[in-house]
């Protein structure tokens, strides 16, 4: 096992790694931006070094800096978190290359997931259903207009390179593939440096199901039941949910085992997410892996009863992964993301937080960095909570979801909760009956939202 791990993130997931690795009795380095000086993550860890000014380009993707931090630190292994560097296969390379461990898959398998349209085409060999859409990466608007007449309009476009709703267009007909392309072009670009698309068959009434898997250097693949990802804005998860009210055990079962053989044959290593669209009649698509630990894995935690960070720790240093329990899933869980942004406009809410109570109780859990008097920078996401109920059942669940909510009190700045009350009280979130499209929905037809 580590004696001393870098945390090369910032947040609430760094002091989630952080406390795991106390929990493994191991040492922890923070790193931080000038901006982040006064943060969670920096309090608690060991040691921590500050690696650049505010913006994220100088510091938090400052690699020679980071190294330089693990180099002087002496660590042994370096934990991405998630965004950032996490999936950046240079950055592995680098980490191995300079004698640290990388917390995550080896950098094969990050440039194979991180090239969407290749994933696709790799996981469709392993015996995944993928999508219908284009083969190879589109040079031009006249090779997207013959892959879109032939699987048929409406059409996504998504960037080879990337996620997170950047370079997505949906396409009706031929004319907003051509005043979107190039659009989506720019943006891939602009988000990713790499303006490659590709095309996918827009399958409507769709639910954005993950699978969980985690690898370990014995070749073994273990992986969980679903979470339910669907309620979505702009293809920005904002609730999520385990089990899905949508998946029955048969479809579960059927996704897990083909999830787990198609990781088998690429020898997945470490935590990872593989994504599905599900249709109405319960036929799942494979859509992208993410190579590392997601926003929502908590709740994939309280239904297995486990700590996954721990488990991806282990992992890396050369142990088989195994669990103090069966893996069954129990109960449901619910998550909540807290943004510091305006529930009505979305615009970004930095700030001070002059106040701040969160909820407590049986089946109540938050991770957070935030603090009052903590001053929100401006330079990164809008995340500052994550809010998880869980319970027996689902019903319960979105009722101790709702209360946690309703006791949670941030003064000093904007955020979501208004709104996730509102999603959390309609009649299609309460009924399971809800898809992909449901926010856009219910956002369009909602009356304003009352604001704390």
């Amino acid at each position: 096992m580590f004696s001393k791990v870098l945390v090369a993130n910032r947040g609430e997931i760094a002091l989630r790694i952080i406390r795991s690795c106390k929990e493994l009795g191991i040492k922890t380095v923070a790193v931080y931006s000038e901006a982040d000086r006064r943060s969670l993550h920096v309090m608690l860890a060991d040691e921590a070094i500050c690696i650049g000014p505010p913006k994220a380009s100088e510091s938090y993707l400052n690699i020679p800096n980071i190294i330089s931090a693990a180099e002087l630190t002496k660590a042994e292994a370096i934990h991405p978190g998630y965004g950032f560097l996490a999936e950046n296969a240079k950055f592995a390379e680098i980490c191995e290359n300079s004698g640290f461990v990388f917390i995550g898959p080896p950098p094969d398998i990050i440039r194979l997931m991180g090239d969407k349209n290749r994933a696709r085409q790799t996981m469709k060999k392993a015996g995944l259903p993928v999508v219908p859409g284009s083969d190879l990466v589109l040079e031009d608007i006249s090779e997207a207009k013959k892959v879109a007449q032939k699987i048929g309009y409406p059409v996504i476009i998504k960037a080879a390179a990337g996620g997170g709703g950047k370079g997505m267009r949906i396409c009706r007909t031929p004319s907003d593939l051509e005043e979107m392309f190039p659009m989506a072009q720019n943006e891939a670009k602009s988000a990713f440096g790499d303006p490659s698309l590709y095309i996918e068959k827009y399958i409507t009434g769709a639910h954005h199901i993950e699978i969980q898997v985690i690898g370990d250097k014995t070749d073994q693949v273990i992986v969980f039941g679903e979470r339910e990802c669907s309620a979505q804005r702009k293809y920005q998860k904002i609730i999520e949910e385990s089990p899905s009210p949508f998946i029955d055990e048969k479809t579960r079962r059927k996704m897990m085992k083909a999830t787990q053989e198609a990781a088998e044959k690429i020898h997945y290593k470490s935590l990872g997410t593989f994504e599905f669209l599900v249709d109405e009649k319960k036929r799942f698509y494979f859509m992208e892996a993410n190579t590392r630990v997601q926003v929502e894995h908590p709740i994939t935690e309280m239904v297995y009863g486990i700590n996954l960070i721990k488990a991806q720790i282990r992992a890396a240093a050369g142990e088989k992964v195994s669990f103090p329990i069966d893996l069954e899933m129990r109960g449901h869980a619910i998550e909540c993301r807290i943004n510091a942004e305006d529930p009505e406009t979305f615009i970004p809410s930095p700030g001070k937080i002059d106040f701040l109570v969160f909820p407590g109780g049986e089946g109540i859990r938050v991770d957070s960095a935030a603090y009052a008097g903590w001053e929100i920078p401006p330079y990164y996401d809008s995340l500052i909570a994550k809010i998880i109920a869980y319970a027996p059942s689902r019903v319960l669940a979105i009722s101790k979801m709702k209360a946690a909510l309703e006791t949670t009190t941030i003064v000093g700045i904007k955020t979501n909760i208004p709104l996730l009350l509102n999603i959390l009280s309609s009649t299609d979130f309460v009924n399971g009956n809800y898809t992909t499209q449901f926010v856009e929905k219910f956002l369009s037809q909602k009356p304003p939202v009352e604001t704390q």
